[in-house]
């Protein structure tokens, strides 16, 4: 799969980001704040990453090493920042500050990967991957908004990485068993992450129903109710297997 990113990260064409992705469907303003709906709605960003790190701290007992628990004190981070970096963009839409939006949530997405590796393959290959996990994410962020600002725009890359940290979920959830219990909670936590991508697709016919909430805004929420699932997988979990010496 790594092999498949850095191929349609190399060859495909470049394609720069559409402008009308700006273009949401709720442009309300309440209490003076432009957009407010979809910049509120990032408030469940942060419930999520706030409760995450708690319920780390809570149940750091029950990782067979504290070292196991840094992805997922990493993503929660991430997860909180997110609020933060799309708050900020959904007060004023362009690419410089789509750039904070996308940062944060690479972040989370690359943890969580360094996190399955840790519990599927072994703890010391994913402790080690981590920083080059992140790094890859951010790098990948970096990278477009740069060819952006020399204006030969190419979200390739990010969306390439995008699709590889989905799919490599998927395949380690499928094809590796976890040594904690609570392991297929994977796929509750990617239908929550695929109803969000729903959602942002349909952003202006879910407004248009009823005129209350848009489709992006509720994407946020459905995001965030993915970081929730995670910390319910944390919650209830116990050790199914210790890793061998």
């Amino acid at each position: 799969m790594a092999a498949a990113f850095i191929l349609a990260a190399v060859l495909l064409p470049a394609v720069p980001q559409p402008l009308a992705y700006h273009d949401f469907a709720d442009q309300r303003a309440f209490f003076g704040v432009d957009h407010f709906v979809d910049v509120a709605s990032n408030g469940a960003f942060l419930l999520a990453g706030i409760a995450g790190l708690v319920v780390v701290r809570l149940r750091r007992a029950q990782f067979e090493r504290r070292a196991e628990s840094v992805p997922y004190v990493v993503f929660f981070l991430g997860v909180a920042l997110t609020a933060a970096g799309s708050a900020w963009y959904h007060l004023a839409p362009d690419n410089e500050r789509l750039f904070w939006d996308r940062l944060p949530m690479t972040i989370a997405f690359m943890s969580l990967i360094a996190a399955q590796l840790v519990e599927r393959i072994g703890r010391r290959p994913g402790l080690a991957l981590l920083p080059f996990l992140l790094a890859v994410g951010m790098a990948s962020v970096v990278y477009w908004i740069a060819t952006e600002r020399s204006g030969a725009g190419n979200v390739v890359p990010y969306v390439a990485l995008q699709a590889y940290a989905v799919g490599a979920l998927l395949v380690l959830a499928a094809g590796y068993p976890s040594r904690y219990t609570r392991g297929r909670d994977v796929y509750l936590i990617f239908g929550a992450y695929l109803l969000a991508k729903v959602l942002e697709y349909f952003d202006r016919e879910v407004l248009a129903f009823g005129q209350v909430v848009s489709g992006h805004a509720l994407k946020h929420v459905a995001a965030a109710i993915a970081g929730l699932l995670v910390c319910r997988m944390l919650w209830l979990r116990t050790r199914s297997r210790d890793e061998p010496a």
